[in-house]
């Protein structure tokens, strides 16, 4: 049985379309410490599906599960498959506010109903052993005040004994704005969830949203217990290089970047034995050289012919024969 997880020091975000298995096993190779996470997976899909949406690979642990949903039964049947395929965590989406994760009746619009989140986390806690946490934003629309996230926060830490929080320090505008908008229009505010922490000391809380370097992750670390960086995780994964180091004190070498994509490539040609197209798994690996002489290059080669038929792990030698810097590309703090 693999060793539980619990640490929120710094996980990279749930991306949907992003952070699949295969972007995920690239992100373990450049850090063994960070928390990742699943895209969100509804529970209608892993009950009813027909395809496997908990597939993962041991060597990405530790891994977190997020699940879309509002049935409580429904999500302690899910949290249960879950714990028994090897994830570490689950985690509920409170945060979503696309329209179709709202039709759903899950997501942020869940914010309005915290009662039926705590039920729904109650069901999940005693069907299963590993942590379950939430990941929610500061408010909805017109409930943004700050007693209407703690009243939030009390009600899902007391009767859904959740003691675990991931707070996008950003409110959701669940009409009038795309997903893509309410990631950047509705304005940030870390003091927001400093004070959260401080009025609930004894839960966990990890704070999410906008943060872009290792050196923000630092100073929130000053006033919370987690961070969690999704975009720029993705598109600069080379700053994952310097998360091991710079927040869990871990003194091993540096990660160097090159050594990185060569340690994909059993997995790659395993993948692609199983049909797997190059390209799925490319798709993730283009911004790791970002700011390094030759990264233009690896990025075009890539990304002309990475989804042509047949394309196989030559066509990654060749792009990273076109990164001219040899240094270990590594967030300094």
């Amino acid at each position: 049985m693999m060793p539980k997880f619990t640490s929120q020091r710094f996980s990279v975000a749930p991306m949907l379309d992003w952070t699949d298995r295969h972007c995920r096993y690239f992100h373990r190779q450049l850090t063994r410490q960070a928390l990742l996470y699943s895209e969100m997976v509804t529970t209608g899909a892993i009950i009813h599906g027909k395809g496997d949406y908990l597939a993962w690979n041991e060597q990405e642990q530790p891994v977190a599960l997020q699940l879309g949903g509002s049935d409580p039964v429904a999500l302690a049947q899910c949290a249960h498959l879950a714990e028994l395929r090897g994830y570490h965590q689950i985690n509920l989406n409170v945060g979503c506010p696309s329209d179709r994760v709202q039709n759903g009746r899950f997501g942020a619009c869940l914010m309005a109903e915290a009662v039926l989140v705590a039920d729904c986390m109650k069901a999940m806690r005693d069907k299963v052993s590993i942590p379950v946490t939430v990941k929610t934003r500061i408010g909805i629309d017109e409930q943004d005040s700050y007693e209407f996230l703690c009243d939030f926060i009390d009600t899902v830490a007391g009767h859904g004994e959740c003691d675990t929080f991931i707070i996008h320090a950003r409110k959701a505008w669940l009409s009038g704005l795309s997903p893509k908008e309410n990631r950047e229009i509705p304005p940030l505010d870390y003091p927001r969830v400093y004070q959260l922490k401080r009025d609930f000391p004894h839960l966990t809380i990890a704070i999410n949203g906008g943060i872009k370097s290792l050196q923000e992750a630092q100073r929130h670390l000053q006033q919370l217990d987690g961070v969690m960086i999704g975009r720029e995780a993705y598109q600069n994964p080379g700053l994952l290089a310097g998360v091991d180091s710079a927040l869990f004190g871990d003194d091993s070498p540096a990660v160097n970047p090159l050594d990185v994509v060569r340690a994909m490539f059993p997995y790659i040609e395993c993948e692609l034995s199983r049909g797997t197209w190059l390209g799925h798994i490319t798709r993730h690996m283009l911004g790791l050289f970002q700011g390094i002489p030759g990264a233009r290059q690896w990025r075009r080669h890539l990304s002309e012919n990475a989804h042509k038929p047949g394309a196989d792990v030559s066509v990654v030698e060749k792009a990273l024969s076109m990164v001219a810097d040899r240094q270990p590309l590594v967030d300094r703090v």
